[in-house]
């Protein structure tokens, strides 16, 4: 049988053996390594701790013509507030009763009167001067501004306001309330972590049968977040990363920390079984299973950093603080997880393998034994499983990618938009409010479209405009203008005749922005531009759509060649995208499905299902990239390195699987797991992509990696491992496989022995 040693004919360090080396002094300076890490919490607790409070929730898209003129808004129109919190009392009449009726008139401005008592109240007009009643007199509003941010409000001002609502209610008054002073409902949210972690432990003991095994991933994932979390606070106020930013580092972050100290703890498992020395069981585990560790950490950063491209300020830093949670996660997989090996290099076998183990290690004799027996084992089912798929590598591939193309059906009906309360569930008082104002002032209501207009004779101006934007189709009214202090800017607010989220809206926008140019010659405007919250959605999804296909080419891409490094294979790579591609369809089928259609969403807990929102699809791409490829990568660099070994390609597949696969299948669950603990929240984005991911994770780990990936070795045989003459030269040999460990002196472990005891 050939042996390929071609990758160990070059000189210089190897990934591999470097990690070896740190691996071999975490595991015997276990304790200046575990009280450097404790150092590393408890200081990034610290500064957390005393760290100025995170900045409020932003929302900004640099270079779009809704953010321009949000800008000017807020230098034109500095008293608006732009950015203070508001609120909307709608009030209706019961029956058939009129809202201008005296009585039922003089309980509105009692109402009014109550509202603007409460504290930081900034004003609330009179709704019947200001003519905001509906055309059949049973309907108006109070638009309620506040002194301060929504983040900033006090209980005692969302009370005040709750209050005022109660009390015009036991009037007789249909009163809701919407905006972003509104107190929202709370149910039952974070409590998604601990409902995960505690599933991870229930499946880290079974596969490990090991209390010792089977808390050291938990361990490890809990400190490595705990840095990253701690850490994104701590910088909150310098970088500007507000509370909501840490959430997908939460979430990523203790997923994958759990799994690459899985992996590593597994691997050293496996090389005591085989009779290793405790020492250089750990140094191979972390040169080999290590490996794999950082390169599949490096997928999942590419990815997660590349939200960058989108220039989305929120995306971007909820990626790069993900990527620099990922980072730590690896770090301690490979240096954390070692010491704590060296203090249970035993207790953390199995019973049966305990008492099996002597500590001592084996001569070359005694080595090719144990590899012979290892050789003779009974398969597990890993192995029986892959034995199985070679045998009809066409069928399993064909249910496979048949199946995983079914479940993604509904992703071809995929409807994008940005959550409001026109989304919110029918019983929430936001909901409520929405639809009445719908009803009674018309669905365009809801999101109006704010014009500016920059002018030297701004009113002159604005009035010229404002008459030709009621002559557009698709317009239901035009408010009047209204001027700045300074008198060169004003701003006329458009009501569109259809809904925020209807396709004939989004028409209207482009009707808008292309008649600008038109509208400044004829009317003397310097500028026209549109803005308010419709158009800024649409802008978003804009956004999105344009950086959609230069994303997804940096990030397979990048990952493209990090594989190739890894593998030093084209075809590998290029499968385990497609495989991807499978895996992210699948997913945002039944994302559709859900949440946007309703299967089974009273079991979820989606309250309204509508739209998907529109950061979701770039997000599963790139999280489900990263995660797609750790699995790629644990999976298949134990078949490479069965392969470079001198196995067959069909003895590589099993190998891979008789080793890795149960492994897999723990790590795919625990992460699942973690995942669907999230769909408990009550932040529907929160909530969608934790049932994506969760779907995702399914998907990819027991479909994709562990049927189609085995069926196609089975069918490409050698040429699954064909690389170039001319670019294996080029490539750098970095032996993730540990083939250069195995050539280590025999000598080099007993010299080990006496400094690990």
């Amino acid at each position: 049988m050939p042996t390929h040693h071609h990758l160990t004919d070059r000189t210089f360090p190897t990934v591999a053996t470097f990690l070896s080396h740190l691996g071999r002094f975490a595991f015997r300076r276990r304790g200046l390594v575990v009280v450097l890490w404790l150092l590393a919490l408890f200081g990034a607790g610290f500064a957390a701790s005393t760290a100025p409070a995170p900045p409020a929730d932003t929302f900004s898209m640099p270079g779009t013509e809704s953010q321009k003129a949000f800008d000017l808004l807020q230098r034109k129109f500095p008293d608006a507030r732009a950015d203070g919190a508001t609120a909307r009392v709608v009030i209706r009449a019961p029956g058939a009763e009129k809202i201008t009726s005296p009585t039922r008139k003089a309980q509105v401005d009692r109402l009014v009167a109550d509202v603007a008592k409460a504290p930081q109240v900034a004003g609330v007009p009179d709704p019947f001067a200001a003519n905001a009643v509906s055309g059949d007199r049973t309907t108006t509003y109070a638009y309620v501004t506040y002194e301060t941010k929504a983040t900033e409000l006090t209980d005692a001002a969302r009370k005040g306001l709750d209050d005022a609502m109660e009390r015009a209610r036991d009037t007789g008054l249909v009163v809701e309330a919407g905006g972003d002073a509104v107190r929202i409902e709370q149910t039952m949210g974070g409590t998604g972590e601990q409902i995960g972690i505690l599933i991870s432990a229930v499946v880290l003991l079974l596969t490990f049968g090991s209390l010792i095994a089977a808390g050291m991933p938990l361990l490890t994932a809990l400190i490595g977040v705990g840095i990253g979390i701690s850490g994104i606070t701590a910088l909150g106020s310098t970088l500007g990363l507000s509370s909501t930013t840490s959430t997908l580092a939460m979430m990523i972050g203790l997923a994958v920390a759990i799994d690459y100290a899985l992996f590593i703890v597994s691997r050293y498992r496996s090389e005591i079984a085989e009779g290793r020395e405790r020492a250089e069981a750990a140094a191979r585990a972390v040169g080999t299973a290590g490996s794999a560790v950082v390169f599949a950490g490096l997928t999942v950063i590419i990815a997660l950093a590349g939200l960058a491209v989108v220039n989305v300020p929120m995306l971007t830093k909820m990626g790069l603080t993900a990527a620099g949670t990922v980072a730590v996660a690896v770090l301690v997989a490979i240096t954390f997880v070692p010491a704590l090996l060296g203090f249970a290099p035993v207790r953390v076998l199995a019973r049966r393998d305990r008492k099996q183990y002597t500590g001592k290690p084996l001569s070359k004799r005694q080595q090719r034994k144990a590899d012979k027996r290892a050789a003779r084992r009974r398969p597990n089912l890993g192995a029986r499983w892959a034995g199985l798929v070679l045998r009809h590598p066409v069928a399993v591939l064909l249910i496979g990618v048949v199946g995983l193309g079914t479940v993604a059906v509904p992703a071809a009906s995929l409807e994008l938009g940005l959550p409001g309360e026109g989304t919110m569930a029918p019983h929430t008082t936001q909901r409520k409010a929405y639809d009445m104002l719908s009803d009674s002032f018309g669905p365009g209501f809801n999101g109006p479209l704010t014009v500016t207009v920059e002018a030297k004779d701004v009113k002159t101006t604005a009035e010229r405009v404002r008459t030709a934007l009621k002559e557009v189709h698709g317009v239901d009214a035009v408010s009047p203008a209204t001027t700045n202090p300074s008198g060169d800017t004003a701003l006329v607010n458009v009501v569109p005749s259809t809904g925020p989220t209807d396709t004939r809206t989004e028409e209207l926008v482009r009707t808008l922005r292309g008649m600008a140019g038109g509208l400044e010659s004829r009317t003397g405007a310097t500028e026209i531009m549109l803005a308010g919250q419709t158009a800024m959605f649409i802008d978003f999804s804009q956004t999105l759509d344009d950086a959609l296909l230069p994303y997804l080419g940096l990030v397979v891409g990048l990952a493209f060649l990090l594989l190739m490094l890894v593998f030093r294979s084209v075809l590998v790579p290029l499968k385990a995208a497609l495989g991807f591609l499978l895996s992210v369809g699948a997913a945002l089928g039944a994302v559709v499905a859900v949440f946007q259609w309703g299967w089974l969403a009273g079991l979820v807990g989606v309250d309204q299902p509508g739209p998907v929102m529109s950061t979701l699809p770039i997000f599963m791409i790139g999280v489900v990239f990263g995660l797609a490829m750790d699995y790629e990568v644990f999976l298949v660099s134990r078949m490479r390195e069965a392969y470079v070994h001198g196995a067959r390609p069909g003895e590589a597949v099993v190998t891979g699987f008789r080793y890795g696969g149960r492994v897999v299948g723990a790590a795919a669950i625990i992460m699942t797991s973690v995942f669907s603990g999230f769909i408990m929240e009550d932040n529907d984005f929160v909530k969608m992509i934790g049932f994506g991911l969760a779907a995702a994770v399914l998907f990819d780990a027991f479909v994709v990696r562990m049927a189609v990936v085995p069926a196609l070795f089975a069918l490409l045989g050698r040429s699954a491992w064909w690389l170039p003459k001319w670019l294996d030269r080029l490539l750098p040999d970095i032996d993730v496989e540990g083939e250069k460990l195995t050539r280590r002196p025999a000598a080099h472990s007993a010299r080990e022995t006496h400094l690990v005891g």
